[in-house]
């Protein structure tokens, strides 16, 4: 219930908050901040690293997605354009003679990461091994 004011023969109830208990709990907060958080360590975020593999590809097959989604295979020199249905198929093909190749997907920068996803995709489902993506390297 607000508190009353007598003034005269009215009485009128006070509009005003009191500040004084909300300004005691933030700085008991403020006090227990200060103390706790010298002793919280920073964690340590263990990323992981890339590093050379063992032996390098006898094969490297990259599978090229152009600005327009169509799909290109490019093998050694010869280029192949194939649907996403096919890109399997192909790329078993294309592993039956090596038995240690990458596969390397590189797209442009306007496509769609869903299209690169559902390529990287299809080619987990049929069992290829050795699936990776291109990057482009800071200069």
């Amino acid at each position: 219930m607000p508190a009353m004011v007598s003034r005269g023969r009215g009485r009128r109830t006070i509009n005003e908050i009191n500040m004084v208990p909300f300004i005691d709990v933030m700085l008991v907060l403020l006090i227990i901040f200060m103390v706790t958080a010298p002793l919280i360590t920073p964690s340590v975020i263990d990323l992981p690293s890339v590093g050379k593999a063992a032996r390098q590809p006898d094969q490297v097959i990259q599978v090229v997605i152009n600005k327009n989604e169509s799909i290109e295979l490019r093998i050694k020199e010869k280029k192949v354009s194939v649907r996403l249905s096919e890109i399997a198929n192909e790329v078993k093909r294309a592993q039956s003679g090596a038995d240690n190749s990458a596969v390397v997907i590189s797209a442009d920068r306007n496509v769609k990461y869903e299209t690169v996803v559902k390529v990287m995709d299809t080619l987990q489902r049929a069992g290829v091994k050795r699936v990776g993506l291109s990057v482009q390297l800071a200069s």
